[in-house]
């Protein structure tokens, strides 16, 4: 210690001398200005430092004063809030794809990342990620600074926290107050959540450019597979890299364009040099090796891009539509009941409900939803099949009309269209349907949307089942198909007909008259029901366009409608039936669940009792007979199987439109053809595609079968349907409905038919008949006058009293003879009370012909001719060889040599004058020639020489020659 106390005494002893020294005394002053000069320096630095720092710390609290202090709560569901793509799914979980939205994302969890992804997004993005609190100053200063000096270069200086306050709570805008915000968010944020979370969170966020089908993309999940076709878990380290490097410039890295095309090698390479920047930056952080590093970098990525598919709107376009909208319609009503407000009111209320669709098509699109839907997709695709190979649908119209887009004149084709759908009767299911033919042609679903005029498929849903529920008729119980003279009470100017115009079928059994689809008979039945207001049942059985006040319209049941009915709504309608009288709405969206998989929509089938099960029953089995014996007798024989099937047809005015609905105890299957332009008739060119009815039918059956093929188990229903207690078959006399008499059994009239015991049955004795006699005059009986001639007189029959014309009649009236015209039913031997009015003239003559010796003549032009008389003219007198009735053919086989005229006779007896003379005479025998040296005589006629004929003849007038007699001719 002495030691080194001396040598600092002569260090300092040293020091003073030179301190001394002048030049040290000028070197002293001057470094003690310059410290002073330093002191002064650092003082003003500091000053203005704190200046700046408090300029700085105003300016930046003047930029974030607007930002609200966001709670925890607040801040962690802004950042957990992005928008995902629902998913929606066939029958049974089968995947179908992601229904339309403007950026296609799904949620993923980070266990489910590949770590590849992982560590190239902490190089690439954010180095410091583990043990920043949000920002890394150094880089906000190097970024600031960038911007300042408006330097070429920009790093940027946002970490993954910052991006992700910029994604979910703040925007994208370029602004000193968006970033200051962001700065302070972001420290906040890391209070709220952790590092996993925070990570999680933004690699569900991130955008990342577009997928192989041209759509937006965002989400980790989302671009594995959008671009390489790989769960992100998956992910190899070239792919991880790929995609950690495109959030820098989304769609100048992402490898397709717009429309799902791969971009070309020369727009690929920004993508792939990022790539391999991703890389480089994982192997400095050391996050991989140098052999890693060298093979990926060598990897060609290009070989992993995904093809393009096809997107489930463009394959599917009506399907994904209608599952939208169906979804749509489900949360619009559950959005407004959150809210407080009754579903109900958006039925009326427009602006509410244009409000809460708004709401509803946002969260359809963005809600991430997972959708199970009722449709079978095997079938769904055979149908479409069975749409594209049948190939007589009708002829396709076209028409100028003008491009919306160019504003010039085209031509735009009008095929016919189609719309079908298969229920399922039990559930209400609808298992498949078809839209259309072409949606690039016409958007229109003609299954859910397209509303059409019923036809003749209205008549069991409004008339005959309503009239057997109120107790009016049995399935046998007599209708009156004859014309409408009173149209009073009707909105018709002339009365309306039967399909075949003409046609007046008179007294039928309620079966026949819808097995043959009469329409006249319908009128009147619906006539006697109409004031009970049947289109209640209607209402009951889901149709949405049927007026309040349309039921008065008789009209109404032959299917004229001021709107109409879809392929879904008529045919769910049909199912009624088949569910003994109970109507189950059909349905599509099975479940909705949530991004969380909670549950928050699950279909409930909801029963409506509409009919009996005896009137059900009873209508099925007289539909039965429209398939067997009626109007879809060739869609039952192009049947592939056997099943227990009911339909009805129906065809509108012109054949605008053709209807089949067909069902069995399982499915309910619809088939509509029409056009577009509903004034547009079918009923062209029929020699190419086959009438419309045919044609219908055909598809039916086409649709059927394909069915069958795809679930042989659920279309082929093993068990037929089984009649309630409550059905019973009874006997009632035919033509009145009333329980049988001695005279109606004597006339061949009782029939015999299911009734609802719980509604109807025949009591009442039939007392409508009495003996009578009567004629037939074009067809129709009337009962014969005193001075009618004997000869034309129908002897024993039945005649109706007038109180049973009147009531069968009822206030439409009509004539009375058409009830039991020869083509009746019950035409036998019963006649009307009706007396037939002669005009009191003599009738007019006919024309006769001969051929052979079959004489003809033509129908007397007088509407009162009761029969003709054959009379043979001998020596100028007529004798009358035969008689025949005026509905018997109008022909005679004469037995005889002679001439021949024929007289018309009326009801009152009066002739007409005779027609022109017909002759036809005697066969002479060819004269006989004799033979030398033959003195045997032989019969004439017989050629065999053994004498065994009749006896030789002579020709009258005429003897044979004297050489003949004893040659065989």
């Amino acid at each position: 210690m002495n030691k080194w106390m001396e040598k600092f005494q002569f260090y300092k002893d040293k020091l003073d001398t030179w301190q001394s020294t002048n030049w040290a005394k000028s070197i002293r002053i001057s470094s003690s200005v310059i410290w002073n000069l330093c002191l002064l320096f650092i003082v003003v630095g500091l000053a203005l430092g704190i200046f700046a720092a408090s300029v700085a710390a105003g300016y930046f609290a003047s930029l974030v004063k607007e930002e609200p202090l966001r709670d925890k709560e607040e801040m962690r569901a802004a950042v957990f809030n992005y928008e995902e793509t629902s998913e929606i799914y066939f029958a049974e979980n089968v995947y179908l794809g992601k229904l339309r939205t403007d950026l296609e994302r799904t949620e993923t969890k980070l266990s489910a990342v590949s770590p590849y992804v992982l560590d190239a997004v902490l190089a690439t993005e954010d180095e410091y990620f583990e043990v920043h609190d949000g920002i890394v100053p150094k880089a906000i200063f190097r970024g600031l600074l960038q911007d300042v000096s408006n330097s070429d270069t920009q790093t940027g200086g946002s970490t993954l926290t910052q991006q992700l306050i910029k994604n979910q709570i703040l925007t994208n805008e370029v602004s000193y107050e968006r970033k200051a915000k962001e700065i302070l968010l972001a420290m906040r944020l890391e209070k709220f959540m952790t590092k996993e979370e925070i990570l999680e969170a933004y690699l569900n966020i991130i955008p990342y450019g577009r997928n192989a089908n041209g759509r937006n993309i965002a989400g980790i999940e989302t671009a594995a597979n959008g671009i390489f076709n790989v769960k992100a878990i998956d992910l190899s380290l070239p792919q991880a890299a790929y995609i950690a490097g495109i959030p820098q410039a989304p769609f100048a890295y992402t490898p397709f364009r717009q429309g799902g095309v791969l971009k070309e090698a020369k727009a690929l390479q920004p993508g792939i040099d990022r790539m391999k920047t991703v890389l480089f930056r994982m192997k400095e952080t050391g996050y991989i090796t140098e052999e890693e590093y060298n093979s990926a970098i060598k990897y060609d990525i290009t070989k992993d891009f995904r093809q393009p598919e096809i997107l489930p709107e463009e394959k599917y376009p009506w399907l994904t539509i209608e599952i939208e909208n169906r979804v749509k319609d489900i949360l619009r009503g559950q959005l407004a009941e959150k809210d407080g407000i009754d579903p109900e009111r958006l039925k009326v209320e427009s602006k509410l409900y244009e409000k809460y669709d708004i709401i509803a098509q946002r969260a359809v699109s963005t809600g991430g939803y997972r959708i199970h839907t009722t449709i079978d997709r095997e079938m769904y695709e055979t149908m479409l099949k069975v749409r594209d190979e049948f190939e007589t649908y009708g002829h396709t119209h076209t028409k100028e009309v003008k491009d919306p887009n160019t504003g010039e004149m085209i031509m735009q084709d009008y095929p016919v269209q189609v719309g079908s759908m298969l229920i399922e009767n039990g559930t209400g299911r609808i298992l498949s349907f078809l839209g259309g033919r072409d949606y690039n042609v016409e958007k229109y679903n003609h299954a859910t949307q397209a509303v059409r005029s019923m036809g003749s498929t209205i008549k069991p849903l409004l008339v005959y089942a309503p009239a057997i529920e109120y107790g009016v008729i049995g399935a046998g119980s007599p209708v009156v198909d004859v014309k409408l003279e009173d149209l009073s009470s009707t909105t018709w100017t002339k009365s309306p007909s039967n399909y075949t115009t003409e046609q007046e079928k008179g007294i039928i059994s309620a079966r026949e008259a819808l097995t043959t689809s009469q329409n006249l008979s319908t009128i009147r039945l619906y006539d006697l029901i109409m004031d009970r207001k049947p289109t209640d049942f209607l209402y009951k059985m889901g149709f949405e366009h049927i007026n309040e006040n349309e039921y008065a319209n008789h009209a109404l049941s032959i299917g004229g409608m001021d709107n109409g009915a879809s392929v879904e709504e008529n045919t769910n309608a049909y199912g009624t039936f088949a569910n003994n009288g109970q109507f189950i709405d059909a349905y599509m969206i099975e479940k909705i669940e949530d991004v969380e998989g909670n549950i928050i929509y699950q279909h409930e089938i909801e029963p409506v009792e509409v009919f009996s099960p005896e009137t059900a029953y009873i209508m099925t089995d007289i539909l039965r007979d429209v398939l067997t014996e009626g109007t879809a007798k060739l869609a039952n024989s192009r049947l592939k199987f056997q099943s227990d099937f009911a339909a009805k047809t129906g065809t509108t005015q012109n054949h605008n439109d053709s209807w089949l609905i067909g069902y069995n105890p399982n499915v309910s299957l619809g088939v509509w053809l029409g056009y577009d332009d509903n004034s547009i008739s079918l009923f062209h060119l029929n020699n190419r595609y086959n009438h419309p009815s045919v044609r219908v039918n055909t598809l039916w059956s086409n649709m059927m079968n394909a069915m069958y093929d795809v679930n042989p188990e659920l279309v082929d229903a093993p068990n037929a349907f089984q009649a309630p207690e409550g059905v019973v078959t009874r006997s009632f006399c035919g033509i009145s409905g009333l329980a049988t008499s001695e005279a109606c059994e004597q006339a061949g009239l009782v029939k015999s038919d299911l009734f609802n015991s719980k509604a109807m049955l025949p009591t009442a004795s039939d007392d409508s008949l009495i003996s009578a006699s009567f004629v037939v005059i074009d067809g129709n009986k009337y009962r014969a006058l005193d001075s009618t001639p004997d000869e034309f007189v129908v002897k024993g029959g039945y005649g109706v009293n007038e109180a049973f014309i009147k009531r069968m009649l009822g206030k439409f009236g009509g004539n009375a003879s058409k009830l039991f015209h020869t083509k009746s039913t019950f035409a036998g031997n019963v006649v009307s009370e009706d007396l037939f009015e002669a005009d009191g003239s003599a009738p007019a003559s006919v024309t006769a012909t001969l051929s052979g010796q079959t004489l003809t003549w033509t129908k007397a032009a007088s509407s009162d001719v009761v029969g003709y008389r054959i009379y043979q003219v001998v020596n100028g007198e007529r004798i009358q060889v035969a008689s025949k009735l005026e509905a018997e053919n109008y022909s005679y086989t004469i037995n005889g040599p002679g001439q021949y005229v024929i007289v018309s006779v009326d009801i009152t007896g009066l002739l007409s004058v005779p027609s022109n003379t017909v002759s036809i005479e005697e066969q002479k025998p060819d004269p006989v020639i004799p033979e030398e040296g033959n003195e045997e005589e032989t019969s004439p006629g017989n050629g065999d020489g053994e004498g065994e004929g009749d006896g030789e003849t002579t020709p009258p007038e005429e003897e044979a020659p004297p050489e003949d007699e004893d040659t065989n001719p």
